[in-house]
């Protein structure tokens, strides 16, 4: 047990490692949320995990939700189906996976948590303004990560469209074709059993493009995400001391470091710009190389 506690110790503590936390954070709590479950179920008092479930589920009334704004995160962290789970962290996995690579750890969890509260909001207002919605409004919850990792997807696709993964029996397919079957399979179940749900994860799409598109103009739409994020996390992280040693070559080392920052920052930006213009698999071999290097920056 303290192996495993020890794990995902170091799992957390990791910098730039927000996939496998996003990943972990949506198992742990699958788990706790299982075996509580079965515990109270097995004790015949199932109202427990009932009362735990919905201080995490995201509720359509807007009254219900004033009273419990935390939700609108803490209900794309939580599941109750294993194949809603499964397939939700593979996607997530297979395409955060891109996003890590080429725009690092910082970009991805952007791009998740944007999603996850632009499908949340979008969820609310759908069921607070179409009358389809509204014989359903005061009992209606939704819980899944599927906001966030559209956002993902549709993201990876922008960025790199003309990538390809080798799926069983279609063999190499480009990933925009992935996103864009993603996205109508979604859509045309809009007015289903799940329609709010589906409806949110258009608006996840959506704002996965806007966020990449944004991105390449030098507009990052998750500046404050990352803010926030860097706030909590250093009201627990100790900051070392710092030593100050001053060289009388200082200067001319500044005029050459700031130098060679410019020049490049002006290479990825032109790799950057290829991309959007012809797609990821125009890059040179050396192209790849230097936007991965830049990515662990």
């Amino acid at each position: 047990m303290n192996s495993i506690l020890n794990d995902l110790r170091n799992a957390f503590s990791k910098p730039n490692n927000g996939l496998l936390k996003i990943i972990l954070i949506n198992v742990i709590v699958f788990l706790i949320l299982l075996f509580t479950n079965i515990i109270f179920t097995l004790a015949k008092a199932p109202y427990v995990y009932q009362t735990l479930l919905d201080q995490l589920l995201l509720p359509a009334a807007i009254g219900e939700f004033i009273q419990k704004p935390w939700t609108l995160i803490t209900y794309f962290f939580t599941h109750e189906g294993f194949f809603h789970i499964l397939f939700n962290m593979l996607f997530l996995y297979w395409f955060g996976s891109l996003i890590m690579e080429f725009l690092g750890s910082e970009k991805l969890v952007n791009l998740f948590i944007l999603g996850g509260v632009i499908g949340g909001l979008f969820y609310i207002t759908l069921y607070n303004t179409l009358p389809y919605f509204a014989d359903h409004l005061a009992t209606s919850r939704m819980l899944g990560a599927s906001g966030g990792v559209f956002a993902v997807v549709v993201g990876a696709a922008t960025f790199m469209p003309n990538y390809t993964i080798s799926l069983i029996l279609l063999g190499p397919v480009r990933i925009k074709y992935i996103a864009l079957f993603y996205v109508l399979f979604s859509f045309a179940r809009a007015t289903g059993a799940n329609a709010g749900g589906e409806m949110a994860h258009i608006a996840g799409a959506a704002i996965g493009f806007i966020y990449i598109k944004q991105l390449q103009r030098g507009n990052d739409l998750g500046k404050p995400i990352t803010n926030v994020l860097n706030f909590f996390k250093n009201l627990f992280v100790r900051k070392p001391k710092v030593k100050v040693a001053y060289k009388s070559n200082y200067k001319a080392n500044g005029k050459r470091h700031s130098k060679n920052f410019r020049n490049q920052q002006e290479e990825i930006d032109a790799i950057l710009d290829k991309i959007s213009d012809s797609g990821y698999d125009s890059l040179t071999k050396e192209e790849k190389q230097k936007l991965f290097d830049a990515s662990k920056n």
